[in-house]
Order: structure tokens, then C-alpha cells, then sequence
């Protein structure tokens, strides 16, 4: 959810292009990179430090030009474009459901310079001073030259072809094209790439003449950089593509080759937490960009989302824990006037009896039992005993007076559909055997309580006292006027009521699997648990599959009129239809309820009016269409699992503190903003992420750093109330430029994609798409009007090293279940389940969603591996286009929600027999799982290798086979999405289209 404020930023109008068109290359110079360009104009220009290896770079990055004459391009002759935005009719793909994910997609950039990491809080904001840009710090390492001749030497202008090539350290392999696609062929792996990235290091030496920053005679430490004298070398500061025709290709346009991927994962960025060395962790928070505009109008040239991702309850980094603090008589220290937890950016001063706030500067006074003596240096000498003075993370224990009630006990209620469709499907049977195997791991022993009703026309209580042998059920059946027998046994305890518990679990299936009843009083069923659990809140967790047809909250089958897509009303079939579904949301908000939604069903749910329950209350939604036991056993088996036994926050409060003249404004995922700036969140997990968007409050900024304090106050399964602090700081910057190599493109494509969902509920899907291509065009247009009188960039695109897979996750986005084409392309379910659960997923699940990893796996399932190393042999990750796959191979496809295991035609024989995947075989039969079969046991090894990267979700395999349909285009060729597919714009010509947007007006 977004919360509904005047001063959240909103989408510019549609474009003039549809982000879908078909773009015919344009005919232009081949790939090339630039050379420095030496004269005597260009002495107040800064070179780029040399990054670190970046052979594999599918990409260039700006070398050294030579000569105002020698780049060597020819400007490209204008191009036109279809438009085919609009999806051509064809059977849905609703009948696979695309489930969501994390990635992996790290890029390869420089770390910052290293600096000492201080003994305690310093006595200034760390690694500023007054009036210096935190890229030209003293004590840096210095950046490395580029070869650019001695001042006393003459300039020399070269040619291109005369120049030797840019290498930071290796020769790389020249570039080869090979002719176009047609067919399933041999695909060689992608070679490196002869380009470089520009490394998104933090902080290189600035422009000359910019505002605030001072020139290098001005540094304590003058760092190292090129000749003084009065020539200096005009290098580029940003990666370009050169769009061009590619020698030996029929087809001018752009080398596929060379356009960025995110192969290798997503990268948390370290150059702030290098330069802040006591900011908390990345995975705790991330900025959009690290560098914060220290103007309005420089907020109006950021196209971009400017704003943030938290997830309070990541796992902390392996070997390490949040540490837990306790300050007992003395009380928690805070700034009286702003409430800022102590950290370690505040500052104590008086000898140590005084503290002033690094929020908002006030001098608070030190109470007797925290007081501690400053040693020379001006730092307490009791740091080594104070983990909250030098770690941007910790807990705090919290006193009586941050409770308005007893701790709550961990508290789970089941809301059980047992209509013929629950028990025919298999889905009871399922349930209440996991329940029943998650007994003894469930948080909170011995206080944890539980409680069930089931329902169909009529609703049924089960009193579970812990003196009956037996549970006792007792029906309602006027759903018109509910109300609640037994109001005090019906939650019991588990460890007192545990045998009754297992024999209502064991004798569950069986007690409905006669039924015929259709019907579902959903609405009334979902009131009474309210009354059950209004006393205490907890975890409601509804198995819901038929369609409310009884009682308050009944919906009706919509969707299908085909008129409605496109239209003005579209949107509605993405909201919920009833207000009772809202009204129920905020009325278990206010008592401390979260919703989880188990969605089992081939027909239509209106995913969209029960996800609000889920939307408003901190939960989530689990989707299953057409559930079948035989099926998807076990991937509910483990997601039920893992959300009963996760570590939960309950009855927990969230707030984001900032610094003077910054603000946040509009907050994107599931909860209730209970006021403007606190987030209510009845139960929370570590798998929940939640984006925010900042502004700034004043016209001018005139602090050198801004400070960002997350604070979520819960109580802990075990009873205790806790406070969980994270702390960073960020440094404020007069340069657009220095925004953008500081941007983070996981962070951005984060919070971009939860504002194009939230737009999808109240415009058309082609608006939402558009909004999406016309942030990234106008972003990557002013970022090119940064460079456009300095260098020639006729031919080329340009964009920061930061921002290099911004377009691709921008298609990718595009592409994604909750915006793809029109009626034909996506089940409304299937959009707003995936949708719902886009909002929530942090950054690493959300990326690997949008672009999911492919790798060919034959070699290494034929051979054998060792023990604890299966994924030994596994080939580099693969971009996501169907010339990545050989006919003679076999492939997974790993979107973190589904396997897909893709067969070439002319696989090795001995491989297809040995999985029982010969041809004429029933893909959709085989299992893997007991077989005694070597090389099966490799396969299914190295999936449950994959699994372990993240427990919170659990692949099903799906086996297509090369030419099949329609699993092959379903489940496969659709999600490539660098290819062009249902009239959507492949990888190529989606940069081509940008790029002739972003000459426009440029």
C-alpha cells in the first residue's frame, strides 16, 4: 500500500512512444570505444580512477579520446518505429503461474578507497569535513593515471586505429558477431566483451568549478591524479553503447552481445558503508542513490525514485547477529526532542556529560549510570563495551513503558475452506498434516496459542479445552447474524491442548471428505475469527478455494468481458470490489491481526479483494491455481512450513526518522499507516521489504551529511518488547553527476516497481508500462546532457556504471506478470497475486524475479561431483534469450517461484533415458525424486542446492522439451524476456527505442 499524500511524487504523462514498439535498427558506426582527446580546454576536467578487471564486461566504458577530431563516429540517420503495444489475442497463459523471486546479480565495480576504520564515535559526522565533497577525504589512496602524455611533452592527436587500446590490466578478445538467430542451435558462450565499466566508485575527484567543492591545491592531502600542468586529458566519465551496424551482420543495429546483464547477481552496494564504516548493513537499508541532493532543483532533474528499501528483519550476514542491549534502570537513551535512538554518529561533548543528536543537533544531557569520561581524542573511553556507539544495528530491550498491554503470546488461527473443491483437490489433507508436523518448531513455547474454525455453507467452531479427549465442533449456520459459542475455548494453548490439537488435524480429512457443499460463507467465517481473536491479535491464516458466495463479503465472477481491458475502468478489476474486505483489514490492524492468504483454485478468486486483507495487515498472499496434492504437495508443504516456523515480530510499530530539511512522503508494501510517518505491522518477517520515497523539505540543504534512523519496535516470540535500530548516514552532493554514480539500481528498480503496481490500480496497464520507459528515458536524457558539449555522443548511449541494467530491469519490469499486454497475456488472479507479492519481496528476491537465471546443467549432472559441491561444473549464467539455448543441452530456468527444466531435441540419449525424458514421454509425470537413478539423484542434488540459496519459497519443477507446445512457449519462451515475445519489444530494440527517445529534445 501507498500511504495518500499531496507531496508524493507522481508520474509524467504518457509518452509519445508506447514503451512496446517493434524498433528496426538504425544503421549506423560499428561498436566502438572512445579515445582521449588532449587539449589545452580540457585541463579542468578529472579523470576517472582505472577500475579494477572488468574483462567480462558485456559493455563499454569510456577509455581515454585523442583529439577533438578522433572519435570517429558518424551520427546515426533517424530511425522509425512500429508500435504493436498492444498483446495480439491467444490462449492465456494463466494456467502456469509465474511465481516471484531474489536475485543474485552482482556487478563488478571498484571499492572505495579504504579508510581507518575509528575507535568509536568520532567527534565530526565521519568522513566529511566542512565544506569538502566526501569523494576528495584526505588519507585516500590515490587514483590511478591514465596515460596520458607529461605536460612538457607535446599533444599528440591520433587516430583511433593508431591508438593502442585502453586495458586496465589484461588484453580483452575482440568482439565477435555471429549471424542472426533463426532456429535452436549451438550457442557458443558470450565471450568478453572488449569495452570497460567505469567502476560506480565512490567519490572521484570532481569537475573543476562545481558549487561546494573544492579544487585539489585546496586538500590537506593532495590526491594523486594527472599532470598538473597546463594540458590535461578530456577523459569520459560515463559507459556508452555505440549503436551502430555490426560488421558481418545482414541486419544493422545494435551487437545483442554487448548489452549489459545482470549475470552475476545483485551486488549489495559497500562504497557508502566503506566510506561510513559504521552505517548499518545494505540488506538492512539501501538509498536509491547514496548521494542526496543538496537542492530542490536538483531533486527536479533526478528522474528517478528518490527514496529507500528497508527490511528490519534481513538475517543479519553470516557469523554475525544484531547485537541485543539492554540499559535497564537507566532507561533507553534518546534525544528528547526528535525521540532519535543513541548511535554511533551522535556526538558527547562536556566531558562526556552531554550528548548532541546527529538527527537534529540538540544537546541532551547524559544520565549518571551511561556517563563515561572522553579520552584525548574526544571518544568515550567505554566503546568497546557499547555496541550501540559503534554499530549502525542493534536491538534494544524495551521497558514498561513502551508496552500498552502484556506481551501478546505467538498466536496462529487456522480459517479452513472445506467446501468439495478443498477436499477433492487434496488441499485439507496437505494442511493439516504440515500443521501438525510444525507443532513442536512453532515460536514462542511453551506460550504459543492456536485455534481453528473450517467452513463451507455453515461455520465451525472446535472447542480443543485441554480436559476433552476429543475436539468438539459446533456449527453455525445462520452466516447472517454469526456470533461466537464458547467465546474462551475455542484458542487454547498448545502445550496444555496438544493431543487434542493432533487428533482434530488427524481427523480433519476425513471429516469432510464425503462433502458436496459448494458453497463458501467466507465473509461471516472471517468475522468470527475476528471475534475469536480480538482479545490477543495473532496470525490469521486462510485455505481459501471457492469464490465467497454466502453471507456479507459474497463477489461475483468478473473479468471476462473483454470490453473492460484498455478501457477507462480497467483498473477495477485489479481493487477490491466489496468495502467489507477494507473495513475487515483495518479492523485486525487495529487489534493486532495479520492476514496470510492461501489461494487454491482454477477458477476465478478475486485475488484482488482477499489480498486486501493481507495488503493492509502486514501479510502476504500464497497462490495455487488449480491445486492439485499429486502436484504441488510439496512446495505448499514447505512454504506453509516456513511461515509457520519463521521468527515472527509481533504487534510491531515502524518508523524512519531523517535529518533537518528531508522528509519522507508516501510509503510503498503491506501495512497500515496508522499517522503520517508510522507504519503499523501486526506480525513481520524477514522476508517483508518496505519503500519509502523522500523529499526535501527545505530549498537549499547546508548540512554536509544526512542521517537515517529506522526504528521497529515488536515484541519477540519469547515475550520480551524489543527496539530494532538501524543507523546510516549518507553525504549531501551539489553535483547531478555524483547523484548518479552513487545511485543503486537494485534500490531503484525496487521502488520503481512497487509505484508502477500501485499505478496499475488506478490507470491502464499501458499507462503504468509508459510511466515505467518514460522515468528511464528522461532519467538517462539528463544524464547525457550532463556530457553532450564536452564529448561527442553522436551513435552512442550513454549512462552511469551505477544505472548500467536500469533498461533491462526497466523491460523486465514491463514484461512481469502485474503489467504484461492485456486480457489474453495474464489470469487477473495470476497479476494481482504476483503483484501482491512484488510488494513486499526485498531487493535480492525482486531482482532475480524480474531477470532469472538460466544455466546448462548436462555437464555437470553427467559427471559426478563431490560431496557437498554439486554445483561443480555448472556453466556461467546465461542471458535470458532463446540463443542461449543448444538443442544438444539442458537447462534450468530458476525464477526463485519455479523450476523449469528445458530439453533440447537432440540431447545425449543417455541423459534423456536416464531422467525418463525421452521423446514421446509425459513430461508432466516425470518425478525425480525417488528414483534410484545416478544420474536423477545429481539433477534433483543440484536443485535442492539452488533451494537452499532462499527457504522462503520452494520450485516445482516443470519439464518442457525443445519444439513441444504449448508447455514450451507457456512455461519457457514467454519468459525470455530479452527476446521479442507477444508483441513486446526484445532487449535490442528496447535500447533503441530509449535511445531515440532520449535524443529527443537531448
Amino acid at each position: 500500500m501507498a500511504s495518500d499524500n499531496p507531496g508524493r511524487l507522481n508520474f509524467p504523462g504518457k509518452p509519445a512512444a508506447t514503451p512496446f514498439a517493434a524498433v528496426p535498427p538504425p544503421a549506423a558506426s560499428p561498436f566502438i570505444s572512445s579515445v582521449p582527446v588532449v587539449k589545452p580546454e580540457a585541463s579542468g576536467f578529472r579523470p576517472t580512477p582505472i577500475s579494477s578487471p572488468l574483462g567480462a564486461m558485456p559493455f563499454s566504458s569510456s577509455g581515454p579520446v585523442a583529439g577533438a577530431e578522433g572519435s570517429g563516429f558518424r551520427p546515426a540517420p533517424s530511425v522509425g518505429f512500429n508500435n504493436p503495444s498492444s498483446s495480439p489475442p491467444g490462449p492465456p497463459a494463466s494456467n502456469y503461474f509465474q511465481r516471484f523471486p531474489a536475485a543474485q546479480f552482482p556487478m563488478t565495480v571498484q571499492a572505495p578507497p579504504a579508510r581507518g576504520t575509528p575507535v568509536g564515535q568520532p567527534n565530526l559526522a565521519p568522513a566529511l569535513q566542512p565544506n569538502m565533497a566526501p569523494a576528495l577525504q584526505p588519507n585516500m589512496a590515490p587514483a590511478l593515471q591514465p596515460n596520458l602524455p607529461p605536460p612538457n611533452q607535446p599533444s599528440v592527436v591520433q587516430s583511433p586505429s593508431s591508438l593502442p587500446p585502453f586495458q586496465p590490466q589484461s588484453q580483452a578478445p575482440s568482439l565477435q558477431m555471429g549471424s542472426p538467430f533463426q532456429g535452436y542451435v549451438t550457442s557458443p558462450p558470450i565471450s568478453s566483451s572488449p569495452y570497460y565499466g567505469q567502476p560506480a566508485s565512490y567519490g572521484p575527484p570532481p569537475q573543476v568549478g562545481i558549487p561546494g567543492l573544492h579544487s585539489r591545491e585546496t586538500l590537506q592531502h593532495p590526491i594523486s591524479g594527472p599532470p598538473t600542468g597546463s594540458v590535461q586529458g578530456l577523459i569520459e566519465d560515463f559507459s556508452s553503447l555505440s549503436l551502430g551496424a555490426v560488421p558481418g551482420s545482414v541486419n544493422p543495429g545494435l551487437d545483442a552481445k554487448a548489452l549489459p546483464r545482470p549475470l552475476e547477481g545483485d551486488v549489495e552496494p559497500t562504497s557508502l558503508h566503506e566510506i561510513y564504516p559504521m552505517d548499518c548493513q545494505p540488506r538492512y537499508l539501501r538509498l536509491t542513490t547514496c548521494g542526496i541532493p543538496n537542492s530542490q532543483s536538483l531533486v527536479s532533474r533526478w528522474h528517478l525514485p528518490l527514496g529507500a528499501v528497508v527490511c528490519p528483519l534481513a538475517e543479519p550476514p553470516d557469523g554475525e547477529e544484531v547485537p541485543i542491549v539492554n540499559f535497564a534502570s537507566t532507561g533507553i537513551i534518546r534525544c528528547r526532542r526528535c525521540r532519535t535512538y543513541v548511535n554511533p554518529f551522535v556526538t558527547f561533548t562536556d566531558g562526556g556529560r552531554k550528548w548532541r543528536c546527529n538527527i537534529c543537533a540538540l544537546l541532551n544531557d547524559v544520565p549518571g549510570d551511561y556517563f563515561a569520561q572522553l579520552d584525548a581524542s574526544g571518544r568515550r573511553i567505554d566503546l568497546g563495551q557499547r555496541p550501540e556507539l559503534t554499530q549502525g544495528s542493534v536491538e534494544f530491550v524495551a521497558p514498561t513503558e513502551y508496552m500498552v498491554r502484556p506481551p501478546m503470546p505467538p498466536l496462529y488461527f487456522f480459517l479452513i475452506d472445506v467446501s468439495v473443491s478443498a477436499a477433492r483437490s487434496g488441499m485439507l489433507e496437505v494442511v493439516a498434516e504440515t500443521i501438525k508436523s510444525c507443532l513442536d518448531d512453532l515460536p514462542g513455547f511453551p506460550r504459543t496459542q492456536i485455534g481453528f474454525i473450517t467452513f463451507d455453507s455453515t461455520i465451525h467452531f472446535y472447542n480443543m479445552k485441554s480436559t476433552l479427549t476429543q475436539p468438539q465442533m459446533m456449527v453455525v449456520s445462520d452466516v447472517d447474524d454469526i456470533f461466537v459459542p464458547l467465546p474462551d475455548d475455542l484458542l487454547v494453548n498448545l502445550s496444555e491442548s496438544r493431543r487434542v490439537v493432533e487428533a482434530f488435524l488427524d481427523s480433519l480429512p476425513s471429516m469432510f471428505q464425503d462433502t458436496m457443499n459448494v458453497e463458501s460463507a467466507f465473509g461471516p467465517a472471517l468475522k468470527a475469527a475476528f471475534m475469536v481473536m480480538n482479545q490477543l491479535g495473532g496470525k490469521l491464516m486462510i485455505f481459501q478455494t471457492t469464490l465467497p458466495s454466502l453471507g456479507v463479503g459474497r463477489l461475483r465472477l468478473r473479468g471476462d468481458d473483454q470490453r473492460i481491458y484498455g478501457a477507462d475502468k480497467e483498473h477495477t478489476l485489479r481493487v477490491a470490489e466489496d468495502p467489507f474486505y477494507k473495513q475487515m483489514a483495518a479492523d485486525f490492524t487495529k487489534y493486532q491481526i495479520a492476514v496470510n492468504i492461501y489461494a487454491f483454485s482454477d477458477k476465478y478468486t478475486d485475488i484482488a479483494s482477499l489480498g486486501t486483507l493481507s495488503k493492509y495487515t502486514g501479510g502476504q498472499v500464497y497462490y495455487y491455481p488449480g491445486f492439485q496434492s499429486a502436484v504441488h504437495k510439496e512446495k505448499l508443504k514447505h512454504e506453509l512450513a516456513h511461515d509457520l516456523t519463521r521468527e515472527t515480530a509481533w504487534e510491531a510499530v515502524m518508523r524512519i526518522r531523517c535529518g533537518k530539511g528531508v522528509r519522507f512522503t508516501s510509503y510503498h508494501g503491506n501495512f497500515m499507516l496508522r499517522s503520517t510517518d508510522l507504519l503499523a505491522l501486526p506480525a513481520v518477517d524477514c522476508d517483508k521489504a518496505f519503500a519509502m520515497q523522500l523529499c526535501l523539505e527545505e530549498t537549499l540543504l547546508t548540512t554536509q551529511t544526512v542521517y537515517f534512523q529506522v526504528a521497529l519496535l515488536y515484541t519477540s516470540s519469547s515475550g520480551e518488547r524489543r527496539i530494532r535500530v538501524h543507523t546510516a548516514a549518507a553525504p549531501v552532493v551539489s553535483d547531478l553527476g555524483e547523484m548518479y554514480r552513487l545511485a543503486d539500481t537494485g534500490a531503484v528498480v525496487s521502488l520503481l516497481c512497487r509505484i508502477a503496481i500501485e499505478k496499475t490500480l488506478t490507470s491502464r496497464l499501458e499507462d503504468a508500462r509508459n510511466a515505467v520507459q518514460l522515468r528511464i528515458v528522461k532519467a538517462l536524457r539528463e544524464y547525457r546532457n550532463l556530457y553532450a558539449v564536452q564529448h561527442r555522443l553522436a551513435g552512442r548511449m550513454i549512462y552511469p556504471e551505477s544505472l548500467k541494467y536500469l533498461p533491462l530491469y526497466g523491460l523486465a519490469l514491463c514484461k512481469s506478470t502485474p503489467l504484461r499486454g492485456g486480457y489474453a497475456d495474464a489470469h487477473p488472479d495470476d497479476r494481482c497475486a504476483v503483484g501482491s507479492t512484488m510488494m513486499t519481496l526485498p531487493v535480492k528476491k525482486l531482482l532475480k524475479l524480474l531477470y532469472p537465471s538460466l544455466v546448462r546443467v548436462d555437464g555437470c549432472i553427467s559427471q559426478a561431483s563431490p560431496q557437498g559441491n554439486e554445483l561443480k561444473g555448472i556453466g556461467e549464467k546465461l542471458p535470458l534469450s532463446i540463443e542461449s539455448l543448444d538443442s544438444r543441452g539442458l537447462y534450468v530456468y530458476d525464477d526463485g517461484f519455479w523450476f523449469v527444466i528445458w530439453i533440447g531435441r537432440m540431447i545425449s540419449p543417455d541423459i534423456a533415458k536416464n531422467l525418463n525424458v525421452e521423446f514421446g514421454a509425459d513430461l508432466s509425470k516425470v518425478n525425480l525424486s525417488g528414483s534410484e537413478n545416478e544420474m536423477a539423484r545429481r539433477l534433483m542434488a543440484l536443485l535442492k542446492k539452488f533451494r537452499e540459496g532462499d527457504p522462503s519459497y520452494y520450485q516445482l519443477c516443470h519439464f518442457v522439451r525443445q519444439g513441444e507446445p504449448p508447455g514450451e512457449g507457456v512455461y519457457l519462451l514467454a519468459k525470455l524476456i530479452e527476446d521479442q515475445t507477444g508483441g513486446a519489444s526484445g532487449y535490442v530494440d528496447w535500447i533503441m527505442q530509449i535511445h531515440r527517445q532520449v535524443q529527443q529534445n537531448s
